[in-house]
């Protein structure tokens, strides 16, 4: 196989490729113009890690996209080897066609980086996504008769995983996906989280923020004092003694603690409770939250 026949059939099967990539990318901006409108909008309310799903789906979409390309560029190459596609280029010169073909390996070199990029992301969206369905499915058993749980709450400071709102309190629940072994713990100190072993920390100043700010909101909109607990939920790790009074740090399986953590203040009234469920009935509709301002 000479140069001239290696340049004409990677130029055929790259001009193919990318039409094909043109023409996956525009069929996915329409089906995502299409999705954007939900069927039932007044009945549909956010499910746990629902943008961790949506995530999901459009990187699946990618994975197929490049994938699709990689196997079309094989396919188109060997066919127009096959049907001497070397003579497209019969009679260049040697140094251009060996800069064509280096530009030709670099768009491959590339489409292959995007690749690798698009499935290690999916990894840890995939990852993210169990995480919060754990915490969420645990929720929606631990809040029956207690309050009700909505998913994916966003206010000013970003997105607060899950909150549970009822008489005894209002609760939000932030989860910190972790990779861990078995026999591994996590404590809560200073700020921060410490994962052992490998002393890994994880600030927790953004949870801060984001449930002071969801607990100003509900203040502002029922024109009194409320509280809002912070609960850290940390999947597949044992919580260790914590040092800080404000957040409660939990996993998956011992969740059920919340609920006896609160005071005499905690408690609101069935007026409060209905008007703060209702507004984030409201809010907390299946709409895409990447419109919505978010960190």
């Amino acid at each position: 196989m000479n140069i001239e026949a290696i340049s004409g059939s990677a130029t055929v099967a790259i001009a193919c490729t990318f039409v094909f990539l043109l023409a996956a990318k525009s069929w996915h901006l329409v089906a995502r113009s299409m999705s954007a409108h939900p069927n039932f909008p007044d009945a549909i309310m956010r499910e746990a890690a629902q943008r961790f799903r949506d995530q999901l789906e459009t990187l699946s979409r990618k994975q197929s996209t490049y994938l699709g390309a990689g196997l079309m560029f094989v396919f188109i190459f060997a066919v127009a080897h096959t049907f001497e596609a070397h003579q497209l280029f019969a009679g260049y010169p040697t140094w251009q066609l060996y800069l064509l073909l280096a530009t030709l390996f670099a768009a491959a070199g590339f489409a292959l980086y995007r690749l690798v990029c698009t499935v290690r992301e999916w990894r840890q969206i995939r990852f993210l996504r169990d995480a919060n369905i754990a915490v969420g499915h645990s929720l929606q058993r631990i809040a029956t008769g207690h309050g009700r749980v909505f998913h994916d709450v966003v206010t000013s400071e970003g997105i607060v995983d899950h909150v549970i709102v009822g008489q005894s309190g209002i609760y939000a629940v932030n989860v910190v996906a972790h990779r861990a072994m078995r026999r591994e713990t996590v404590h809560l100190s200073d700020h921060e989280l410490h994962f052992k072993p490998g002393e890994t920390t994880i600030p927790i100043a953004d949870i801060a923020a984001k449930t002071t700010k969801l607990e100003q909101e509900f203040r502002d909109l029922l024109r009194n004092s409320v509280r809002v607990r912070s609960v850290i939920a940390v999947p597949g790790w044992h919580a260790e003694s914590q040092s800080n009074e404000g957040h409660l740090v939990v996993n998956e399986r011992t969740l059920p603690m919340l609920r006896g953590w609160r005071d005499e203040a905690d408690y609101l009234m069935d007026e409060d409770v209905q008007t703060l469920q209702q507004h984030l009935t409201r809010t907390c509709k299946r709409s895409p939250i990447a419109r919505r301002k978010s960190k």
